[in-house]
């Protein structure tokens, strides 16, 4: 963050959108503390907001609950004027914002790995066979299923102290988290080991915060300003245009991860069969400013190399769920 402050001043706070997780109010008190240093004239006002996906979470998987199943209530109340603005958790956001809303801010990304608790990576390469492994998430599932033969992937639902509990209650061997989630809601110490990018390619947008803002708030588009990082903006901008691209929601077994060298944009993508026997990957670089064209280049790379096929059997087998 940098330290410009702004002179800007009013006497009715700003309200900011969250959900009541403790991720999710932890992230949104950060991201106050930063508007709170570089505005210290202005108010500020939380909002928690309860969504489909908190309500429905421990009964259905997330991928079982459509687009922005953690979001939409949040957009809905920033349409209607009842907050000003939003925090998310990027990788929640589908990947076109909907009419009238307006990406404000990206702040500095955090650990985009994805973290194992319960036990370290030597020990579930060893013993994979004989091992319950839980997460949410197709992608991990997917990739799990492709670094350790013979394991057992289990659905592993709840906010981050659920998850851990049932690591802890054996519920579960181990368990694969969102490194910059742990760290984040200060349970670090709980991360045994970390999984390479080359290992698990992390989901589009992981370990980013987004600052949603109705698209005619000129005023808070330059009060969050002091918040944004470039950087990280050029990079889930291509990583969210390459899972665009492929015409795939979020919660599919698709990966990517951008990082931003001398001006060059160079990113990873790659998208998995729900089983890992099977992946199309990929890489593309180019202009930082260029960042959507190289995510779509990628894509479509990778869609030519069969990744189409691989997301329709994937979306096949999930109507069959529902």
């Amino acid at each position: 963050m940098r330290s410009n402050r702004s002179p800007v001043t009013t006497t009715s706070p700003i309200r900011v959108g969250t959900r009541g997780s403790l991720l999710a109010r932890t992230q949104t008190d950060w991201v106050l503390a930063c508007l709170r240093q570089a505005h210290p004239a202005l108010a500020f006002e939380v909002v928690v907001i309860r969504t489909r996906g908190d309500v429905q979470t421990q009964q259905l998987p997330a991928r079982l609950l459509g687009k922005g199943f953690f979001t939409k209530e949040i957009e809905d109340a920033l349409l209607a004027r009842e907050v000003d603005l939003a925090v998310h958790s990027l990788k929640d956001l589908p990947t076109e914002w909907p009419a009238g809303l307006a990406l404000g801010a990206v702040p500095v990304r955090v650990d985009p790995r994805d973290a194992i608790v319960g036990l370290d990576l030597a020990t579930l390469r060893r013993d994979a066979a004989s091992l319950r492994l839980g997460t949410s998430s197709l992608r991990r599932a997917a990739q799990l299923r492709r670094l350790l033969p013979g394991c057992t992937v289990t659905s592993l639902r709840g906010n981050v102290d659920t998850r851990l509990a049932k690591v802890r209650d054996r519920v579960v061997d181990a368990a694969v988290l969102a490194a910059a989630g742990l760290i984040r809601v200060g349970r670090g110490s709980e991360i045994r080991d970390y999984f390479e990018f080359d290992q698990m390619l992390p989901a589009p947008g992981q370990g980013a915060l987004a600052i949603e803002i109705r698209a005619d708030d000129d005023r808070l588009r330059v009060l969050l300003r002091p918040l944004h990082c470039a950087t990280a903006a050029a990079c889930v901008e291509a990583e969210r245009a390459f899972m665009r691209q492929l015409g795939g929601g979020c919660q599919l077994p698709v990966a990517a991860l951008a990082s931003l060298s001398a001006g060059t944009l160079h990113l990873r993508g790659r998208v998995l069969a729900l089983d890992g026997s099977r992946d199309v990957s990929g890489s593309d670089s180019g202009p930082a400013d260029r960042a959507s064209e190289v995510g779509q280049r990628l894509a479509d790379a990778l869609l030519r190399q069969g990744a189409e096929t691989l997301i329709r059997e994937t979306e096949a087998h999930l109507r069959q769920e529902q």
